[in-house]
């Protein structure tokens, strides 16, 4: 089993899944195919023809990893035209040094590393765009969405060698506009778009996203986007934005028809993306946190609580070894089987508990912004990873 948050997931990925690359006879067939995976809306529904949701278990983080990685790859194949793992990985790691240190922290740990761990590092940064464990929670389906501006920079980098610094921030400036406009022709607006602007706030990474402008989208330059891939995206973004419960309103097709007519588009593909766009929010719906959202606390626990049980799971040995050799903790442990702790113990018991985290690197989620509310699932699985002869001790007591 593939572990996309463990070193050498990468070269284990090539071996084992044994991926061939999108085999597709133009760049609209590639997209096709990438959107129906779902990486394009930013929800990953699929994997090398593989549903995530059958007995994967990665969190959506290592999706995200997975989608980003195949994505690249498939674009890579398409453009080269060959099946090559390690000129990609190359090609990949070239790419991304060419953008230098803008946007997140490409130079952790990459010299001297063999080319694929580099290539890991590179997508873990991709990846974890924000900081802050509760907006990252809500925030994957606009994080992951403009995940594919590097599959667009990439092919640009493999087809013309353009530094792609410029043409990541153009793109930005670009989908920031259409976003804008696009909010503006929605007939009903809800605290949702309020939510989506804030989204796309801790999402870009070149510049500021604004959810006001003024322009029109006669006034916007499209003339450095005339590659099939870049305006098929920002068709379907643009129809991300405006997506309501089966309706759309003229006003909000007609937005999406002079949006085409502008990226010499027909309207033929804006009806498809409605429908394609609209079919796949209403199949995966109960799925994605920002369209179900009420209240942060609750969807915090509901959509982060599994992560957080598999990775206890994945680290049990570890977790076990260390907490047995924690006497302090093992002691407040046996007294919270008999009586409430008081507020001093509970403070113990939290410090010592974070203090084992800082030793297992896979739960360093516990120690982000926010990690230390999600204490309590690991405290209810402390049971079951102690030795028996320890809760037959409480029992009796």
């Amino acid at each position: 089993m593939i572990n996309p948050s463990a070193a050498g997931w990468i070269d284990k990925y090539f071996l084992k899944a044994n991926p061939s690359g999108f085999e597709v006879s133009s760049p609209e067939t590639y997209y096709l195919k990438v959107r129906d995976t779902g990486f394009i809306y930013g929800h990953v529904v699929s994997l090398n023809g593989i549903l995530v949701n059958s007995g994967l278990g990665w969190t959506r983080d290592e999706i995200s990893k997975v989608a980003l990685l195949e994505s690249l790859y498939g674009l890579y194949v398409s453009v080269i035209g060959k099946k090559d793992p390690q000129d990609f990985i190359s090609k990949a790691i070239d790419f991304y040094k060419s953008m230098g240190s803008q946007g997140f922290s490409l130079f952790r740990n990459m010299f001297g590393s063999k080319p694929s761990s580099t290539l890991e590092e590179i997508i873990d940064d991709r990846v974890q765009t924000n900081h802050d464990i509760i907006s990252r929670n809500f925030s994957h389906i606009v994080t992951n969405a403009l995940l594919f501006i590097d599959v667009l920079a990439f092919q640009h980098f493999l087809e013309k060698e353009q530094d792609p610094r410029g043409y990541l921030q153009k793109m930005e400036e670009i989908i920031n506009s259409v976003v804008s406009l696009a909010l503006k022709a929605k007939v009903a607006y809800s605290d949702h778009d309020e939510m989506l602007i804030r989204l796309f706030e801790a999402s870009v990474r070149y510049g500021k996203f604004s959810g006001k402008s003024s322009q029109s989208l006669d006034n916007l330059d499209f003339s450095s986007f005339q590659l099939p891939l870049e305006k098929f995206y920002l068709i379907d973004i643009a129809g991300l934005v405006l997506w309501r419960d089966q309706e759309i309103s003229n006003d909000e097709v007609y937005f999406l028809q002079k949006l085409a007519e502008l990226l010499n588009l027909n309207d033929e593909y804006v009806s498809k993306s409605i429908r394609d766009t609209d079919d796949f929010i209403q199949r995966h719906h109960d799925e994605i946190p920002y369209f179900n959202y009420s209240h942060p606390v609750k969807h915090f626990y509901d959509n982060l609580t599994q992560t957080v049980i598999l990775l206890i799971k994945r680290n049990t040995k570890r977790l076990t070894k260390e907490i047995s050799q924690n006497k302090e903790l093992m002691m407040l442990l046996a007294k919270s089987a008999t009586r409430d702790l008081n507020a001093v113990e509970k403070k113990k018991v939290k410090s010592q508990l974070l203090e084992i985290c800082k030793t297992v690197p896979a739960l360093s989620i516990f120690l982000l912004p926010g990690g230390s509310l999600l204490l309590p699932i690991l405290i209810k699985f402390i049971p079951q990873l102690l030795p028996a002869a320890f809760n037959e001790n409480i029992q009796e007591e």
